[in-house]
């Protein structure tokens, strides 16, 4: 890839309000660590936990803080002339200070995992806007985080997938028993349970007998209306693929997670640090293989860009690959597989940020050589 030639300007978005808040703000402090300032001057542009936008130095500190009340608020105008975040006086609207170190914005970087930034809703704004931004589009954000949409696209490529049901948890509060019934039908324990729509093993439970498999779609159905059962592979490699790139992406070496609790959950992910992982995993030539082109596959079929990790189950006992899910918007923390797997792969982490928004403004040029505008051969409107 070229380098970039001009120093960039980079709107780091985190936060938000998802279950992931927590996370993004690692991310994203990991993230601004890690830009050269000598190719980049950075934004912080925090999103509390109400919603509410935060631009400036101080960004993480109040969002870190949980500060309720800010000095001020933080606004990103969808009219794609303006391109800029302003600041503004919550109560008179005005707006407030030297907004020009927040005017034209060059390129957004967003590091808001979970809901609200990872399915496409940041994106559409961002369309909007007309900026360019690191990662998917409306669509293959909005598929990417909707697991079972995601799982029904891939079963239609031939990507290989666990066996699988869902339902809405509201279907389930009505009639809980058939439902349970039917999941025992078609699956075996252990089971899990998951929000359709989340991240960072964010209410999923493991489930061994039918009372953890109530409880297990209950704590889903706090966090998603949408609840996904999946059958448990006994004694499966986590295997995980990170890609890079737009139409013609690559796939990274694979590393395998050893997790520290029995499945790799949000404690053994960010909380006790004692899970480990083994890059490159272990594993023969042709399942490498294999699995690197399922991951590119599955990154096609979502009509994904720029990047994303793809998670694998890989059994021990017949070698068959299942592809877990795919994660459009990857942890950027300091321990996150996705910057790890691609530093094995001889790419440093400051050089796959650069790499990433190089492929954002690759792409938003693109798009924009695009005709958003049809001249009939009569003004028939008029």
């Amino acid at each position: 890839m070229a380098k970039l030639s001009k120093k960039i300007k980079v709107g780091v978005i985190f936060g938000g309000r998802s279950g992931e808040h927590e996370v993004s703000i690692v991310s994203a402090q990991s993230v601004i660590a890690a830009l050269d300032p000598e190719k980049f001057e950075v934004v912080p542009i925090g999103i509390t936990k109400e919603g509410k936008w935060i631009a400036g130095s101080q960004a993480i500190k109040f969002l870190k803080d949980k500060i309720k009340v800010l000095p001020f608020k933080s606004v990103l105008s969808p009219d794609p002339t303006e391109k800029r975040i302003v600041n503004i006086n919550e109560k008179s609207l005005a707006p407030i200070g030297d907004i020009n170190s927040f005017s034209q914005v060059d390129v957004i970087l967003p590091v808001m995992h979970g809901t609200t930034g990872e399915d496409g809703c940041l994106q559409g704004l961002l369309e909007m806007a007309n900026l360019p931004y690191v990662g998917a589009g409306v669509l293959g954000s909005a598929i990417g985080m909707d697991k079972v949409i995601q799982k029904q696209l891939l079963i239609n490529e031939g990507v290989p997938v666990v066996d699988y049901n869902w339902f809405l948890i509201s279907e389930f509060e009505n009639n809980a028993d058939k439902i349970i019934e039917k999941l025992e039908a078609k699956l075996q324990y252990p089971m899990f349970t998951k929000p359709a729509n989340s991240g960072s093993s964010v209410g999923i439970e493991k489930c061994h007998n039918q009372k953890e498999l109530y409880n297990g779609i209950m704590e889903a159905g706090r966090y998603d209306r949408k609840i996904l059962v999946e059958q448990g592979i006994e004694n499966a490699k986590e295997v995980e693929i990170a890609v890079l790139g737009n139409d013609q992406p690559m796939a990274s070496v694979p590393g395998q997670i050893m997790p520290s609790n029995e499945f790799y959950d949000y404690d053994a992910k960010y909380i006790d640090g004692s899970s480990e992982a083994i890059i490159p995993a272990l594993l023969e030539e042709d399942i490498v293989e294999k699995i690197q082109n399922y991951a590119l596959r599955a990154f096609r079929v979502l009509d994904l860009a720029g990047l994303a990790r793809v998670d694998f189950l890989l059994s021990t006992d017949n070698k068959k690959i299942y592809l877990n899910e795919v994660n459009t918007l990857p942890g950027f923390t300091s321990i996150s597989m996705y910057p790890k797997l691609w530093e094995a792969s001889r790419v440093s982490y400051s050089e796959l940020l650069e790499k990433l928004i190089e492929l954002a403004l690759r792409r938003h040029e693109q798009k924009n050589k695009l005709l958003t505008s049809y001249q009939p051969k009569k003004d028939w409107y008029k």
